[in-house]
Formats: C-alpha cells, sequence, structure tokens
C-alpha cells in the first residue's frame, strides 16, 4: 500500500510530507486548493511526462518521494528481474526534475529509467480519472476487461492460441507468396538458372576477396614500391665506396688486423661479421623482391579482373561474397521447387488447411471460454451498478466474429441501458460522464478479487452524482476499501464521510507566496470540514449536527459492510 509521499517544490507545495492509512482515504478542500497538483506529484512520481514549468517559482528542482509497504510478491520479483533489491516488502521510488528539463528516477536509490518505474508501480497503484473513465467508451478494452476477469485458463489458451496464430501466418504468408510466384514461374526460372550459373562460374574461394584486394593494392603501386626499394640498395649495395656494404667490408678488415691483440676486439670483430652477413641477406631479399615488381604487370591486369567480376556479383546479388554464395544456394533452393512446383503448393496447401482448422477450433475453445465468463461477468456487474443508484440496468457484452488475430476471433462490446423502457446500446451511444463513473467503479467492485494492485486513486469519481446515488458510490467504495486501500478526491460529503483517514487539502498565503500544504484531520476537524462541505460559507450548529450524524451513519454502514 502507499505508505507515504514527500514532496518538495512541486508547483504550490513549498515541502509536504503525509503518511496515508489503510483502507478509504479522502482528500478534500475547496476548489483550486491544490488536490490536483497533488496527484500531479504522485504521477511524476511513477514516470508520467513532467516539464520544468512544474517546479515551484524560486527553486531550481522539485523532488517527489513515495514510500509503499506490504507489496505483493510480484513486485519483488518484477524488481529481481530488473536486478533492483528490495528491502523489508518496501520499495521507494523517487524523481528529482531539474530546470534544465532533465529528471532522474530511482527504485530504493538506484537509478532507473522511465520505463522501469511504470513497469514496478502498475503493480502497487492504479489512478482512475476522467481520461480512465473515458477509456470504457474504447470497444477494444471491453474485450481486455473480460479476458482479465476470465483468469488463468483463459490466459493459458490465449497462449497456445497466439502461438498457432503465429504458425498459421507464417504459412499463410510461404503460401501468398508461392501463389503469386506460380504464375512468374517461367520467367523466375530463367532469372535464377542465370543468376546460378554467374555465381557457379565465378568459382569463389573462402577468403580470395581479401587476397585480391592485399594484391591489388601492392600492384597498383608497383612502381612507387620498386623506386623505394631501389633507392634502399643504392644506399646499401650498389657500386662506389660510400653504401653500406663496402663501408661495412672496410670496418671488418679494420677490425680483423686488431683482433688478435684483445677479447673485446674479438668480440667486435664478431658483431661487425653478424651485421655484415644481415645486411648481405637483406641485399638478396630486397633485389629479388625489385625483380618481382619488374615482372607483375600480367598479374595486375589478373588480379584487377578478377575483382571486377567479384565486385559486379556483388553489385548484383549481395553486399558480401558471402551473402553472394548465400543468395546462390537460395537460387538454387528454389529452382528444386520449381522442378515440382506443383508437388510443393500442393504440400504447402495442406498445411495451411491443416493449421487453419486447428487455429479455429483452438478460438472456438478461446471463444466459448469468453462467452462463459460473460455471462457471470454480466450478472456481477449488473449487480454492482443496480446498487450504484441506477432505476433499471441491463448490461450485456455482445460479441462478433472478425478474422483471425493472436487474441482469436472475437471482439466484445459492452452494451448497456440505464433507464426503463430504454433500448439496450453500446455503451459509448448511452453513458453521461456521472454514469462513465459509477460503472467505472462497479467495475472496480467487481474486479476487486482478482487485481493485485493493493492501491486504487480516484478523482473525480462524484463527477455528475450527487444525493442518493453519492451516498450510495461512498458505500460501493467502503465495500472496496475493505479489501485494499483507496485514496479518494471529492467534493461530496456523502462520500467524505466514508473516511477512514480524511486529509484537509487547503491553499495558504502571506501575500509574498502562495502555498498547497495537507493536514490529517482529527474526528472533530473532520466534522467540520464535512459541515463546511455542506453548508458552505454558512456553517451553522445544526449543520455541523448534521455532519455528525452523517459521520455516525458512515461508521455504521461500514460496520454493517464488514459484517
Amino acid at each position: 500500500m502507499l505508505q507515504s509521499l514527500r514532496v518538495s517544490n512541486f508547483a504550490l507545495i513549498e515541502e509536504l510530507e503525509v503518511e496515508f492509512g489503510d483502507g478509504l482515504n479522502i482528500l478534500t478542500g475547496e476548489t483550486g486548493a491544490g488536490k490536483s497538483i497533488l496527484l500531479g506529484s504522485i504521477q511524476m512520481a511513477l514516470g508520467a511526462k513532467a516539464s520544468k514549468e512544474l517546479i515551484r517559482n524560486g527553486a531550481d528542482s522539485a523532488y517527489v518521494e513515495i514510500v509503499f509497504d506490504r507489496c505483493p510478491k510480484a513486485v519483488e520479483e518484477e524488481l529481481a528481474r530488473q536486478e533492483l533489491s528490495m528491502e523489508d516488502e518496501s520499495v521507494t521510488i523517487s524523481r528529482k526534475l531539474t530546470m534544465t528539463g532533465k529528471s532522474v528516477s530511482r527504485i530504493n536509490g538506484e537509478t532507473v529509467n522511465a520505463a522501469t518505474v511504470k513497469a514496478v508501480a502498475a503493480m502497487l497503484l492504479e489512478i482512475h480519472g476522467q481520461q480512465e473513465h473515458h477509456s470504457l467508451l474504447n470497444r477494444d478494452k471491453h474485450l481486455d476487461l473480460l479476458d482479465r476477469y476470465a483468469g488463468e485458463a483463459l490466459i493459458r489458451q490465449k497462449e497456445k492460441t497466439a502461438e498457432l496464430f503465429s504458425e498459421y501466418r507464417r504459412i499463410k504468408s510461404e503460401l501468398v507468396q508461392a501463389r503469386e510466384d506460380s504464375t512468374n514461374k517461367n520467367r523466375d526460372c530463367s532469372y535464377l538458372e542465370f543468376a546460378c550459373k554467374e555465381i557457379a562460374e565465378a568459382a569463389y574461394k573462402d577468403g580470395e576477396m581479401e587476397e585480391l584486394e592485399r594484391s591489388f593494392q601492392k600492384l597498383s603501386h608497383a612502381k612507387l614500391l620498386a623506386e623505394g626499394v631501389a633507392a634502399a640498395l643504392s644506399a646499401t649495395a650498389d657500386g662506389g665506396e660510400e653504401n653500406a656494404d663496402s663501408l661495412l667490408s672496410t670496418a671488418v678488415r679494420s677490425l680483423s688486423k686488431i683482433s688478435i691483440y684483445d677479447t673485446e676486439a674479438e668480440e667486435l670483430l664478431g658483431q661487425a661479421e653478424e651485421i655484415a652477413a644481415l645486411l648481405s641477406e637483406f641485399n638478396r631479399a630486397a633485389a629479388s623482391y625489385l625483380e618481382s615488381l619488374s615482372e607483375n604487370e600480367e598479374e595486375y591486369i589478373r588480379v584487377s579482373e578478377r575483382l571486377d567480376l567479384l565486385n559486379r556479383l556483388k553489385s548484383k546479388y549481395g553486399r558480401t561474397m558471402e551473402e553472394v554464395l548465400a543468395y546462390g544456394r537460395e537460387c538454387e533452393e528454389k529452382l528444386e521447387r520449381y522442378a515440382d512446383y506443383d508437388a510443393y503448393l500442393e504440400k504447402l496447401e495442406k498445411e495451411y488447411t491443416v493449421v487453419e482448422r486447428k487455429l479455429e477450433n483452438e478460438c472456438e475453445v478461446l471463444s466459448g471460454l469468453r462467452k462463459s465468463a460473460a455471462l457471470e461477468l454480466t450478472k456481477q456487474i449488473t449487480q454492482a451498478i443496480s446498487e450504484l443508484n441506477f432505476l433499471e440496468v441491463r448490461f450485456e457484452i455482445c460479441f462478433e466474429r472478425t478474422d483471425y488475430s493472436a487474441n482469436g476471433f472475437d471482439t466484445a462490446e459492452f452494451y448497456i441501458a440505464t433507464n426503463p423502457g430504454e433500448e439496450i446500446k453500446p455503451l459509448i451511444k448511452v453513458a453521461s460522464g456521472g454514469e462513465l463513473s459509477r460503472i467505472m467503479l462497479a467495475l472496480k467492485s467487481v474486479f476487486a478479487d482478482r487485481d493485485e494492485i493493493p492501491t486504487l486513486i480516484f478523482d473525480e469519481i462524484d463527477t455528475g452524482i450527487s444525493g442518493r446515488t453519492a451516498q450510495m458510490v461512498s458505500e460501493k467504495m467502503a465495500v472496496i476499501a475493505a479489501d485494499r486501500q483507496l485514496l479518494c478526491i471529492t467534493h461530496l460529503p456523502q462520500i467524505a464521510a466514508m473516511a477512514d483517514t480524511h486529509f484537509l487539502i487547503e491553499k495558504t498565503t502571506d501575500g509574498v507566496k502562495t502555498t498547497t500544504r495537507i493536514e490529517k484531520l482529527l474526528p472533530e476537524a473532520s466534522v467540520e470540514e464535512l459541515a463546511r462541505m455542506l453548508g458552505g460559507a454558512s456553517i451553522t450548529d445544526a449543520v455541523r449536527e448534521n455532519a455528525r450524524e452523517m459521520k455516525a451513519l458512515a461508521a455504521i454502514k461500514k460496520q454493517n459492510g464488514k459484517s
């Protein structure tokens, strides 16, 4: 559950820290006091987009920190998958936003990206506002809601169907391509035969391209290489008295004359003779290399022509010779298929028929599970909606068949009639804003036993409702709060009276700056806030007594709901 929230320099909030309780947490306050700002700070911490304009005037950064405790096992598993630590079943999520527009998110002190925050947060907290209510009008969401309700058996069947659909799609794609190829068979065969022949005649050997490129580099610079080697030989061996060979011979002769008189002179002679031998070997190698350069015109032509051939193949069949050879093998395989194409096509048709029949069967099973679950879900949603002050409600889940997909062949849409004598119609054509809020609340009450998310936040759940309807909505929220933590921002005293923990959000100013603050209300202060909500500007003793009575009745309702 959501244990605590700490906010610094976020919009009108300078410094705020609050600890939430179990059950139903109600947040009330005057219009414009900052209730939406508080919700916005939570959304920012959980990965929502945030701009630097949210930073409080005069501050250089905004900071939000949320602590969750008693987290579900799934959260620990997700953190382990993300290689993040978790201690004492608690998770701390924080985010710092700077004036540069950049932000840093952390989970238990370790820096993470927004995707990781959202993945973890989705298991801890769910926010329901007008945007989520309007998602009910998207018929694509209806099938998802039904599948969530149906449970593990349907999930396993969906996985099986999705796997089979993948195979079906692959074979269907191959069959469509094969049918297209069949009409172009003669033309394709001519091309494939030409490509196979051209690639085969090249007789390419592994590593040949690299060897040819090295040879071409040498041969194309033969003149420059010859000039350099000739210059080196001129310095070491070519005639005259000033080359290295003749000068070294002079040195050897001189040392030879004196070596008999001293062992160190004898060692010098040995070194000079070794140098002379090395120089002689170098001169022979250089002369041989120089001679080879003068005999390579024909080799240059051969290498150039070979490279041209291979590069032409690359320009036609692949970026590398390995790709060219692979393409050649593909052409050979295709030619083999064309050699007995009727048999290949017949085999593919049979495979397609078999997998389509299997997919049809699996989709039928999946659809059957859905329709069975829809009967029970329809009963529960009808009951839940009826408890929220609809005069006479009829609710149905209507199915239509579509093309195969990984999700089967079903589409589903919620139909509803909320008043006696009305024709049942798609939800999108019937529900008002207030009705959508109640329908969403009814759905949450139905799904409460199946959802593992421990904390729910309702924003503007009271849109378009009042009086007896508001009372029934408050009772439904108390039922949900018996099993999980709820935070609700409301303007209605009927809902606020049900609070297990009541918070007042208010805006204060000293004439220089304006600040939003939050206060946990003690019982008598909660009554005073209810009186304000009931009486507005004029709070009389009678209004206060009405507020006390409302709190007392709410306590009885909650107690009866638990028993």
